[in-house]
């Protein structure tokens, strides 16, 4: 318990607090449910699916753009806690923004959904680069998985309060349940920005022992992402990893992405998804806890492992869903897994890579990550739209789940480590 009590680990963990708020309330559920039933109302089923896959690939791509170079400037110049708090902002300020946007206005809806995408994922990218930062590497599974299960809490826990807010609409005040939809993207907006606090106040990063103009600071970076490619030949195993954390997390993401809209194209009714949506949450926050532990236990990438069965699982089954209950399920089931598979992940990467250039990898991390959110949302609405199947579309991504987990099979965790603290000692 003196890990989660440190103020560090307490206040970085914090931040998954606050921005898992906008992933659940808005990435997975009020927006692609609000995005179909009033922003695109006047589309077909297919075609708001097309549109939300596009707006989804659109942001991914973006943050696949610049991810390495901008970890590698954070690396070089020790700003990833400055450069987290400018895409937070740019997020939080999206998100507030859908609030003002009126009915059947799907455009720009879509682009401030995509600024506002582009603000979290950027954000994260510079949250996991600095786990290094607060505290020791035995302890990364148990931290990253604390800093997941904190995100399913306090994203439960909004979510909770917003859900009654558009169930009953008239105990807030509230006109209409559209009303309170919309008045939920501005409470997403204030406890994103009031719980990144203590990460701003007492995370402190390691400051290299030059300062740099900005010129120097991006030639630095340059220099410095050059110099990872011409050493990639010693980092092949985490190479590999890359490759396979880019198909399974795809997976993952598709699924937190495309849930709601595949409920409602399917028939179910909108309420019971959001519930479904909550009690992941909710069973998210022991069931992430209860991974770090399995990790230092059995090992991380075996605890990933299990993980991918279980989500192969999933998708098998969801193919010929019909029912709410079996929605639930599955929901419950996802639940166990998704903090685990999303923590593990991040805490044997973090084991594998070299310190020093933490920021320069996790960018690409992030990278291959949002690259994954690319072609899965991408995949889904394209084959939605050209087959008029969505469970054809959904069963799909099975296939990520077993080229990712073949891949991670070959990847040897002890050798990396080694090569990697070889490079430090450089």
């Amino acid at each position: 318990m003196s890990v989660y009590k440190n103020k560090q680990v307490l206040s970085w963990a914090f931040y998954d607090w606050a921005n898992s708020a906008f992933a659940t309330i808005v990435l997975a559920g009020f927006f692609p449910l609000f995005f179909k039933q009033f922003w695109s109302v006047q589309n077909t089923v297919t075609e708001s699916t097309f549109q939300l896959g596009v707006g989804n690939a659109l942001a991914s791509l973006v943050i696949v753009m610049l991810a390495p170079l901008l970890g590698a400037i954070a690396d070089a110049g020790s700003l990833k806690k400055r450069l987290l708090i400018v895409f937070s902002l740019l997020g939080i300020s999206m998100t507030l923004g859908l609030y003002f946007v009126e009915q059947n206005s799907w455009l720009l809806a879509i682009s401030f959904f995509v600024l506002a995408s582009i603000g979290f994922s950027g954000s994260i990218l510079f949250n996991d680069a600095l786990l290094i930062n607060v505290t020791e590497e035995r302890n990364y599974d148990r931290v990253s998985a604390f800093g997941y299960a904190m995100g399913y809490l306090g994203g439960g826990i909004l979510f909770a309060v917003n859900i009654a807010m558009v169930t009953k609409p008239e105990w807030f005040g509230f006109s209409s349940a559209n009303d309170a939809v919309r008045f939920s993207f501005i409470t997403v907006s204030i406890w994103w920005l009031v719980f990144s606090i203590p990460l701003w106040l007492f995370v402190h990063e390691d400051k290299t022992g030059e300062k740099y103009s900005a010129r120097q600071t991006i030639y630095s970076a340059i220099a410095q992402l050059v110099n990872t490619f011409k050493k990639i030949n010693e980092l092949k195993t985490v190479v590999l990893f890359l490759l396979a954390y880019w198909l399974y997390i795809d997976g993952v993401d598709t699924i937190v992405r495309m849930a709601v809209d595949y409920g409602l194209a399917i028939g179910l009714d909108g309420s019971d998804l959001l519930l479904a949506l909550l009690m992941t949450q909710f069973i998210g926050f022991p069931a992430a806890l209860g991974f770090g532990y399995l990790g230092e236990r059995i090992g991380a990438k075996t605890g990933i492992m299990l993980a991918i069965v279980v989500y192969l699982a999933v998708t098998i089954f969801a193919y010929r869903m019909k029912s709410v209950e079996e929605f639930y399920a599955l929901a419950i089931t996802i639940g166990l897994v998704q903090g685990g598979i999303q923590s593990l992940s991040r805490s044997l990467y973090a084991r594998i890579i070299p310190k020093s250039q933490s920021a320069e990898f996790f960018g690409f991390y992030n990278m291959l990550g949002k690259f994954a959110a690319v072609l899965g949302p991408l995949m889904i609405g394209i084959i939605a739209a050209m087959t008029d199947d969505s469970r054809l579309a959904m069963f799909s991504v099975s296939i990520l789940f077993i080229s990712g987990g073949i891949l991670l099979y070959f990847v040897d965790e002890k050798k990396t480590v080694q090569v990697a603290e070889d490079i430090d000692a450089q």
